[in-house]
């Protein structure tokens, strides 16, 4: 058995995950809904490839909603309240997961900010350099 590229956990390390191949891509979204689901400015995620995503231990503990409007379902520990990761309900390949939630070093940094249009009055966006969209950044 090959070892897992990088490996992450809840605050209370209840919910543990591994990733089969390290992340595509990373960015930061600044849309409402983050901001309300975070208590932050903004959401740090990786885009990787749910088919290689593996919950080991505490997969009963793992709580996703979803909004009633659509997008994808947000997932969360249970039990310390730790954001894990977002992933479409339809095509669980296609997920990203929250930046904070990996053990070590993801290997990949943001290079996007979307729905810029929204950012947070009271918490400027840093003059970083990362490419802004006002809306949706899909994914290539």
């Amino acid at each position: 058995m090959t070892e897992p590229a990088l490996t992450g956990s809840c605050l209370c390390g209840a919910v543990r995950f591994q990733l089969a191949d390290p992340p595509e891509s990373a960015s930061y979204c600044h849309c409402t809904r983050c901001q309300k689901r975070t208590g932050t400015s903004s959401s740090a995620q990786a885009t990787v490839d749910g088919a290689g995503f593996e919950i080991t231990q505490g997969e009963e503990l793992v709580k996703a909603w979803r909004h009633p409007d659509g997008g994808f379902e947000k997932a969360f520990c249970g039990e310390c309240g730790a954001h894990l990761f977002s992933r479409d309900p339809e095509d669980h390949s296609r997920m990203a997961i929250r930046m904070s939630a990996f053990d070590g070093d993801p290997g990949v940094r943001p290079t996007k900010r979307s729905f810029v249009a929204y950012a947070a009055v009271w918490e400027p966006i840093p003059d970083d350099g990362l490419e802004r969209f006002e809306e949706s950044a899909k994914a290539g």
